[in-house]
């Protein structure tokens, strides 16, 4: 068991967040929205800083199915994961293709987990990344 902040997270609390952003890094990955809403807490929050907007777990879900249909062949490489003592923190390089062209963005985002769901995710990315996409 660690402690910070006054907040304490198990080992096995830990390796509960590690694997379920193992889950939502596979499930974007694939395109599958119901295996993300249910990794996602009914309330769940999702900010990007390209937008500062918070969306909806509903929201989120309607972009997800628009990279799955505009982003083919996605991955995530350079994996870097760490758990907190609230969730966990990831950093990657997400990769595909949109027709012709390579897609490649570098993002990290911090999750907050609650009761075995994400009930907030914050994910920084360069916007400059996103442009190819948005072409």
């Amino acid at each position: 068991m660690s402690t910070a902040g006054g907040i304490t997270m198990t080992d096995t609390e830990r390796e509960a967040a590690l694997d379920l952003a193992r889950r939502l890094s596979a499930a974007i990955a694939a395109g599958d929205r119901d295996a993300l809403r249910a990794i996602y807490a009914p309330d769940a929050v999702i900010w990007h800083n390209t937008d500062d907007v918070a969306q909806t777990v509903d929201q989120n879900l309607a972009v997800q199915a628009w990279l799955a249909q505009n982003m083919t062949g996605r991955r995530y490489e350079d994996v870097r994961l760490q758990a907190t003592e609230t969730g966990f923190v990831q950093t990657h390089v997400m990769r595909g293709r949109r027709g012709d062209t390579e897609i490649t963005i570098l993002a990290c985002i911090v999750v907050t987990v609650a009761g075995g769901r994400i009930t907030r995710l914050d994910e920084y990315l360069d916007s400059a990344h996103l442009a190819p996409l948005l072409a």
